[in-house]
């Protein structure tokens, strides 16, 4: 049932305080995120403590994130791009392979005209990661874009991903991938998986609830809300069917819940809901692992 764990994404000015908490909760990993850059924070020191935090439970590291915008030449930009390398190369000290974040774009251009960019900072990323044994997954958030205009990250389109496999084509990048960012979009998530599943690195468990009545009344460039991030379990994905394709893919990887999002399970519900989710995951999982008898055969 391990093969796919579920854990939580932790802010980096909330490892030390927030991981030892979560811990006795069974949360199987922890997603560590820092926003626009690594910042002043000692990488190795940090390595250090989370290991003792660690330390005689049976959670890991599932990936270190960095959630900058690369592709621009200004100070934030070339700190992202320092900061992806700064994580690439640390990775291994804190047991794992995988560092994620955004793709990065061009400011309010169409998102073809940033993949020289994309390819420009990234291929020597990706080169210095594959050398370091290290994957590199791209969120598929729109951060509010489109394909025309907006900023960040030009990873949240199939299409886009063509173009930038295409233009960087190296077996150690891939996507981190959740259903809630395809959904605001009224992209059903399920048979974007099925086409897209082998080269999905991590998960992100976040889900989110259409309200299709607001849609079909009123549609989506009104005022009203028609769509809300939500916790696993609370929303519209059949995580079941999500955790399936998976399997049938392959998939090895981690599922970390992306709490803070949730419209209900917030404030001082925030960590209600996130157990709730963790534990709804691991039914979809399949629930407790019960061990086969090797003397018994089922013959049809």
């Amino acid at each position: 049932m391990h093969e796919i764990k579920i854990g939580t994404l932790v802010s980096i000015d909330n490892v030390r305080k927030v991981m030892p908490k979560l811990i006795p909760h069974g949360f199987e990993t922890f997603s560590i995120t820092f926003w626009e850059t690594t910042g002043d924070w000692d990488l190795e020191l940090l390595a250090k403590d989370v290991k003792e935090i660690l330390k005689g439970t049976d959670c890991r590291i599932s990936c270190l994130s960095i959630f900058g915008n690369p592709l621009l030449d200004t100070d934030k930009g070339l700190g992202a791009r320092k900061s992806w390398e700064k994580l690439i190369n640390v990775a291994h000290l804190f047991g794992t392979d995988l560092v994620t974040g955004f793709a990065g774009r061009l400011t309010d251009q169409p998102v073809e005209e940033s993949i020289p960019k994309f390819k420009e900072v990234f291929t020597p990323l990706v080169e210095q990661a594959k050398e370091k044994g290290v994957r590199i997954a791209f969120e598929n958030c729109n951060m509010d874009g489109d394909w025309y205009r907006g900023d960040w990250n030009i990873a949240f389109s199939p299409k886009a991903w063509e173009m930038m496999f295409e233009a960087v084509p190296y077996d150690n990048i891939g996507l981190q991938w959740e259903p809630c960012h395809q959904m605001v979009q009224l992209v059903d998530p399920i048979p974007q998986l099925r086409k897209w599943a082998d080269k999905i690195f991590a998960v992100h468990g976040k889900d989110a609830t259409i309200a299709w009545d607001i849609v079909k009344e009123k549609g989506i460039c009104g005022n009203d809300t028609f769509v809300w991030h939500r916790t696993p379990g609370f929303g519209d994905t059949n995580w079941t069917d999500v955790i399936t394709i998976l399997r049938m893919a392959g998939f090895k990887g981690t599922i970390d819940i992306e709490g803070w999002h949730d419209p209900v399970y917030k404030d001082e519900l925030e960590y209600t809901g996130q157990v709730y989710a963790l534990n709804y995951l691991k039914n979809c999982r399949g629930g407790e692992f019960v061990q086969n008898y090797e003397s018994e055969e089922v013959r049809i």
